[in-house]
């Protein structure tokens, strides 16, 4: 026969250590206990059977909700601020839609012409600067060698010709002001405007 005190007893331990008191114990011999895992399970509910049209209008508020959400970001994002002195005046930019400014294509002979005509003007410069640069040498070695003599001829002459001219190149400035002053103008107290141009995505 059982000894159904023992049970008794391993059921209680068992029993009081889990928090679900759904576990049963049972016996199949006198020395042989096994105890059932633990039962988390309840009835399933019974699923309610909606209408796909009302599935599809709430699926479909959603996905206008998500659009909108994405479109106020765009809207709001960060912009680069336009620099006044590269934008492209309107009537240059409705007369570039309209096709109205076309630049045609160069031809090859126009491309051979002008090619030719930049080689023509380069050699034409560095002659005239290599002729330049000649004759400001001939003349700086022509006073170095009148300044040479003079020294050995006079040297109180020399002394005064080493000096510098100011009457040679007589210079004087007095251009007008970008406001001329008022004499005895009391300036009144003006208001200030501040006529900062503000760009979207700026605080």
């Amino acid at each position: 026969m059982y000894n159904f005190g023992i049970v008794s007893a391993f059921s209680k331990h068992f029993l009081s250590n889990v928090l679900v008191p759904s576990r049963s114990v049972f016996t199949n011999s006198p020395l042989n206990l096994n105890v059932t895992s633990v039962l988390y399970a309840e009835p399933l509910k019974k699923k309610k059977r909606m209408d796909p049209a009302i599935i599809r209008a709430r699926e479909e508020r959603r996905k206008k909700k998500l659009e909108k959400f994405i479109r106020r970001l765009e809207k709001h994002a960060q912009q680069l601020k336009p620099i006044a002195e590269q934008e492209i005046p309107i009537h240059m930019k409705d007369a570039l839609a309209e096709g109205k400014i076309v630049v045609p294509e160069p031809t090859p002979e126009e491309k051979e012409e002008k090619f030719f005509v930049l080689k023509d003007w380069t050699r034409f410069k560095t002659r005239e600067h290599r002729t330049t640069l000649k004759l400001i040498n001939q003349l700086v070695g022509e006073k170095e060698k009148f300044l040479e003599e003079l020294k050995k001829e006079s040297p109180e002459k020399y002394e005064e010709a080493i000096q510098l001219n100011p009457n040679i190149l007589p210079l004087s400035i007095k251009g007008p002001t970008h406001s001329p002053p008022i004499e005895n103008y009391d300036a009144p107290d003006g208001e200030y405007y501040d006529i900062t141009r503000k760009y979207l995505g700026e605080t």
